[in-house]
């Protein structure tokens, strides 16, 4: 029973409803009947957690997802969240929701992931961390590979929401478990899963709906879009990260020194 789950879904539904959402859902099938998986998706807009989990639906699964903690604090998400038995991650301290991830794996929940951490402003991959193969290997279960495409046209970073009635087809494939074994060294499991979900993402855009005119800003420049290039999303992420700690920094003490980022980060 999912006193608080159950009705988020029913809104959810609805709403997706009246923004006139076209959903296709494929590889249904490869969710587990039963049992723990972390569930690992690419990243592209605010919402994929919501479409991520109505993808589960008909295999009557729900993904607990690990989310970062300030969602927790506000005062209408924070409930919600809770109450859908979603896992608070502490960006700065991942140990507690790494234990609250294994725990849940280990009772049967199926556990979602973005190994990209942030969204994707150029809609491609990013570079995957590698929490979600450690937390596969260390709770025994497999990996269950999710992509998403479209919903970057609904509300995405960098862009105004798009919460009308769009009629955007968003389509999200699921594949195979992918088994990890304890002794697989962790970044070639990770490389590994990359591969599997970079042929579904390639397949699936493959198949997605032509864009053009001012929709072309929704499509990777690999592909002939207008979107930044990997890089160039790499160096705005990185802004973004500078100034964050600029903003914290100055809360903390006006006068102390900000540190520049360390190489690589």
């Amino acid at each position: 029973m999912e006193p608080v789950y159950s009705p988020v879904i029913t809104f959810a539904r609805g709403l997706f409803a009246a923004e006139g959402l076209r959903f296709d859902v494929q590889g249904v099938e490869h969710v587990p009947a039963s049992g723990g998986a972390v569930v690992m998706m690419n990243h592209l807009s605010y919402l994929d957690f919501a479409y991520a989990g109505y993808a589960a639906l008909p295999a009557k699964r729900y993904i607990r997802f690990m989310c970062k903690d300030s969602i927790f604090s506000h005062p209408v998400a924070g409930p919600l969240m809770r109450g859908m038995k979603h896992i608070p991650v502490d960006r700065e301290n991942g140990g507690a929701s790494f234990r609250a991830a294994l725990t849940a794996l280990k009772a049967g929940e199926l556990v979602g992931v973005f190994p990209e951490a942030t969204i994707s402003r150029s809609y491609e991959l990013k570079d995957f961390k590698s929490g979600a193969v450690r937390m596969a290997q260390a709770a025994r279960v497999p990996i269950l590979p999710m992509v998403l495409w479209g919903s970057q046209r609904v509300w995405t970073k960098g862009h105004p929401k798009r919460l009308g009635r769009t009629n955007t087809p968003i389509v999200i494939r699921i594949g195979e478990p992918i088994p990890v074994a304890r002794t697989e060294k962790a970044d070639v499991a990770l490389d590994r899963v990359k591969a599997t979900m970079q042929a579904m993402l390639d397949d699936v855009r493959r198949g997605y709906p032509s864009l053009s005119g001012d929709e072309l800003k929704f499509v990777p420049a690999s592909m002939g879009g207008t979107a930044p290039t990997l890089a160039e999303a790499s160096a705005l992420d990185l802004a973004d990260a500078q100034a964050r700690r600029a903003a914290r920094g100055s809360a903390a003490d006006p006068a102390e020194p900000i540190a520049p980022p360390p190489e690589g980060s």
